[in-house]
């Protein structure tokens, strides 16, 4: 499989309970090791979704594939301040 089929299979599992809350993830693409992703609905701005994005979509995606990190577009913004 694809890095990009890991990714989405991963996502894929894990929206039925981000949709439960009211939000929603999408792949914005993978670039240097880096899967660049977009919160949206109730996980826009919400204050656990960091800690859902790393412990549950970045863990699971760097235990199927340890080189990759998982980013918010949000994250990324905030950065290039």
């Amino acid at each position: 499989m694809t890095n990009e089929e890991i990714v989405e299979t991963i996502i894929e599992r894990a929206r039925p309970a981000l949709n439960a809350d009211g939000g929603d993830i999408e792949i914005m693409g993978i670039t240097d090791n880096v899967v660049r992703v977009k919160l949206s609905g109730a996980c826009a701005g919400c204050a656990s979704a960091e800690m859902t994005l790393k412990l549950g979509i970045e863990a699971a995606v760097r235990r199927a594939r340890p080189n990759l990190r998982v980013v918010a577009e949000s994250a990324l913004a905030g950065a290039a301040r």
